[in-house]
């Protein structure tokens, strides 16, 4: 069904539930699993799931590509303990749902699988969190994790 798909994860509980659903989705086709990360400076501390913590906004950017590659590291290591073969990693700058879409448009996936919720802030509920634009958004299939 699937020949690649696109993770996009940043460190969140509902990232790592996005992972293992990728992961699955992948070992049944023998598909390719991109895993994507799209470092963001956070207004508010946050506890991650591998281990970091956010990146307050006075950091350089130094320390958020660090963290950055601590969350790819991170997710990477997750998805072959959870059995995926075909692995490729990926960090993009800019706007999270932006850089996803575009990202997936580059690779050419068939599918992104992305977590409902992830580490935004409130104004991802004023003007949409970063699901919902790339799912209204994307050229491709989208699957949102709860």
């Amino acid at each position: 069904m699937y020949s690649s798909l696109l993770v996009a994860v940043d460190g969140s509980e509902h990232g790592r539930k996005a992972l293992t659903l990728a992961c699955h989705l992948a070992r049944l086709d023998d598909a390719t699993l991109h895993i994507l990360h799209v470092p963001e400076v956070l207004p508010h501390e946050a506890t991650l799931i591998w281990g970091i913590g956010a990146v307050a906004i006075g950091d350089e950017l130094k320390e958020m590509d660090a963290a950055g590659k601590k969350v790819i590291a991170g997710a990477e290591a997750e998805a072959r303990k959870l059995g995926a073969i075909h692995v490729q990693t990926h960090i993009a700058g800019g706007e999270p749902a932006r850089a996803i879409m575009q990202r997936a448009k580059i690779l050419g996936v068939d599918v992104i699988v992305m977590g409902c919720r992830g580490l935004g802030d409130l104004a991802g509920l004023m003007m949409g969190s970063v699901s919902h634009k790339v799912s209204h958004g994307a050229k491709c299939g989208v699957i949102t994790v709860r």
